[in-house]
């Protein structure tokens, strides 16, 4: 698992931007967490990084 923080959320659009402890930004679904509809900028979150057609995402997203 990764750590990281809520960089931006597009939630109109059902998607955000997680900021890892690397420094890389990972897009993120809001089908990979429960919680999108509560997530808040700069939250803590942990994730862990998958592959898509796109490059590396964020998935199975979690408040840490």
């Amino acid at each position: 698992m990764q750590s990281g923080t809520i960089k931006k959320l597009v939630p109109d659009r059902g998607f955000g931007f997680i900021t890892a402890e690397d420094g890389k930004d990972y897009f993120f679904h809001r089908s990979a967490t429960p919680e999108f509809d509560s997530l808040a900028g700069g939250e803590q979150v942990t994730f862990e990084i998958e592959a898509s057609p796109k490059g590396p995402r964020a998935g199975k997203v979690q408040v840490a």
